[in-house]
């Protein structure tokens, strides 16, 4: 079962980071880092999809069996550099493919519009977003380790295993 995460922070320290290399490291998940700044900004122009970051990332999604996007909320929506990358890619590599969805806030009200906009967009390539999404506040980090804390853990293991119950129904429903 091969699941990508999609580091949607733009950030080189920040706790949408901090999330997706617990996740890649923790679970063995392949890991997009969108804050190595590979991604072009997107305009649509046919050269932009020879380039190797937008192929690479463009072949990366479609051969995973499901898909976590992580993202900072920023104006309560995900971030643009995640929205960027998503725009470069399409149906081809998300049709029916499990997505599950985690968004970093600040603390407060925070999060749930990013999950919005994320399930939104994810809606628009024909991904199969999962009911299970996670908001995680401050609190939940263990900075001095680059992951998260027991309880926060625990929440993530439940996302987990219920993105991989729909990836299991996924290989076994001929489309």
């Amino acid at each position: 079962m091969k699941i990508v995460v999609i580091n949607g922070s733009p950030r080189k320290k920040g706790r949408t980071g901090i999330a997706s290399r617990y996740l890649a490291r923790n679970y063995g998940f392949d890991l997009i880092d969108l804050s190595k700044g590979d991604i072009p900004l997107y305009t649509g122009e046919e050269e932009q999809f020879n380039m190797e970051s937008v192929k690479g990332l463009r072949q990366q999604v479609k051969d995973a069996d499901g898909i976590i996007l992580a993202s900072p909320e920023y104006h309560s929506g995900m971030s643009g550099a995640l929205k960027n990358a998503l725009d470069f890619l399409s149906s081809e590599q998300f049709a029916h493919k499990p997505v599950a969805l985690l968004s970093c806030a600040g603390g407060g009200k925070g999060g749930i519009n990013c999950l919005t906009n994320m399930r939104t967009v994810a809606r628009g390539v024909y991904a199969n977003v999962i009911p299970k999404q996670l908001v995680m506040d401050p609190h939940c980090f263990d900075y001095e380790n680059d992951g998260l804390l027991k309880d926060p853990a625990e929440l993530v293991d439940q996302m987990i295993k219920e993105l991989k119950m729909y990836v299991k129904i996924a290989e076994n429903v001929d489309l």
